[in-house]
């Protein structure tokens, strides 16, 4: 890429995996993610900043002024900035660990986004590995001037993180929910501006960056917006940090800790409720369900789950109790919390009962990072409009896919079929049902989609007519064929 042409998206995204190539090998794809995306993030936050200060100073600033740190979203302090560190050749995993120090001591937004990984350990990360990582980063430079469109920087971060995923597999799932996959939930439950959105178990922050480009996208004001997220895996916790600052998201809050035993999302003792809440949360995963009925608040009110391999009502539970009074939410679940007996029965009864279930997607097997299993997607709403009262759509979406090598994909057709008809809400043959409140009572609440959408293949339709006049056609041709053939045997001995 040469300094006078404009960086493009397919660029970018060949220059930051030529990066991950330099440490591919020496370490493993868990590992090698963190320094490729550390040194991505302090050279692009060091462009932004000169880029800055140079529109600052463009503004009759002096260069003094232009360098002070309240006028800048990030601030990078001289002795941080990207010249310095390319300048180094010994020791570059104990000056990246120092440069990162700094620039978190500067911005306070950014705590344990840089400094969750140690580089000064020579053994895990020489010094030569480190030092030609930072060199690839030297060029292109990173300005929104330099980029081909302002927005291609996060779309190039988002490849990333899904070439990540991919190469770390069950790993990748727990961080990065495909595109595609949190696209239909986002426009299953459309976020407006003006609202608080939440995904208490948010990985790499997809779910939220993508909420609020659909406001943008829709005439919204992106920036009047509630973006909260919680995650327990701190390395995880910094990606999606790194994620929405690369969007150009600067007004977020993402806290640390376990969302079911440690809500971090509170306020005066109670849960903060939200307009829209949007989550992939690990499938049937243990948890620790000791003092749950006793939970200061109040989120397992339908039932305790199991603490072995069922903590997802308990997930459910939680979501359900972050909605406001018109809150609605899209929720990614393993099919087996639609069917489960015991408790999970009990829950499901006591939800449909008090009508906070609006709809079911089962979705296509071999969609996400990490399990081939069909998922589905579970929508709740605190405000159903009257025609929907009592009453839940299933949609059978399973079939209607991209078959990919290693994973599934849904298209944009796909994705459209699945939103048209849930704003719909009625009836499509063999593709979804709506069910009253009295149809799932007689199927004990039993949620799985097959038995309220008909999914077997439909038999061929067999035209008797047609069949009874080809058979005659056929016995018709038979007849002059064996009487062609009596004609040519009689004429054979006639000869002989």
């Amino acid at each position: 890429m040469l300094s006078d042409q404009k960086v493009t998206l397919e660029a970018l995204k060949s220059h930051l995996w030529k990066a991950a190539d330099i440490l591919r090998g020496s370490l493993d794809a868990s590992e090698y993610r963190e320094p490729v995306m550390t040194i991505l993030f302090l050279k692009r936050l060091n462009d932004r900043f000169e880029e800055n200060v140079d529109h600052l100073i463009s503004e009759g600033k002096s260069e003094k002024e232009a360098n002070q740190d309240f006028r800048h979203d990030f601030f990078v302090p001289k002795d941080a900035r990207w010249e310095k560190l390319s300048a180094v050749r010994s020791k570059v995993g104990e000056r990246i660990d120092e440069v990162c120090r700094t620039i978190e001591k500067a911005n306070p937004k950014l705590e344990g986004v840089l400094t969750n990984t140690k580089y000064s350990d020579p053994r895990k990360y020489p010094d030569d590995n480190l030092a030609n990582l930072i060199s690839h980063f030297n060029s292109p430079r990173l300005r929104n001037s330099d980029l081909e469109k302002e927005d291609i920087f996060g779309d190039a971060y988002e490849y990333l993180l899904e070439q990540f995923a991919d190469a770390t597999k069950k790993k990748g799932g727990e961080f990065f929910t495909p595109r595609e996959v949190v696209k239909l939930l986002v426009n299953l439950i459309k976020p407006k501006e003006g609202m608080r959105i939440c995904d208490p178990t948010c990985g790499s922050g997809g779910m939220l960056i993508v909420s609020r480009r659909y406001v943008e996208k829709h005439k919204g004001n992106p920036r009047d917006l509630v973006l909260d997220g919680q995650e327990s895996n701190y390395g995880n916790l910094a990606m999606c940090k790194m994620n929405m600052v690369l969007h150009g998201i600067t007004d977020f809050n993402v806290e640390f800790g376990d969302t079911l035993s440690n809500p971090k999302l509170v306020d005066g003792g109670k849960l903060k409720k939200y307009d829209r809440v949007i989550a992939n949360f690990p499938f049937s995963m243990d948890w620790d369900n000791k003092g749950a009925e006793k939970d200061p608040y109040n989120r397992f009110r339908f039932g305790i789950p199991p603490a072995k391999d069922k903590a997802d009502f308990a997930f459910i539970q939680h979501m359900l109790a972050q909605l406001n009074e018109k809150g609605q939410a899209a929720i990614i679940c393993s099919q087996g919390v639609l069917f489960r007996g015991g408790v999970e029965a009990k829950i499901r009864e006591g939800m449909i009962s008090e009508d906070a279930i609006e709809g079911i997607i089962a979705l296509p097997e071999k969609l996400f990072f990490g399990t081939g299993i069909p998922g589905c997607v579970l929508i709740l709403n605190r405000n159903k409009p009257a025609p929907r009262k009592s009453k839940i759509i299933f949609i059978y979406g399973a079939k209607d896919y991209h078959e990919g090598k290693n994973r599934n994909t849904l298209r944009d057709s796909d994705i459209e079929k699945v939103v048209n008809a849930f704003s719909g809400f009625s009836d499509i043959d063999r593709y979804c049902h709506v069910a009253d409140y009295e149809e799932l009572k007689e199927n004990e609440f039993n949620l799985n989609v097959s038995r309220y959408v008909d999914i077997s293949e439909p038999e061929e339709e067999i035209d008797i007519q047609g069949t009874i006049d080809e058979l005659k056609k056929i016995g018709k041709e038979r007849e002059e064929i064996e009487a062609k053939v009596m004609q040519d045997l009689r004429e054979l001995q006639f000869k002989v």
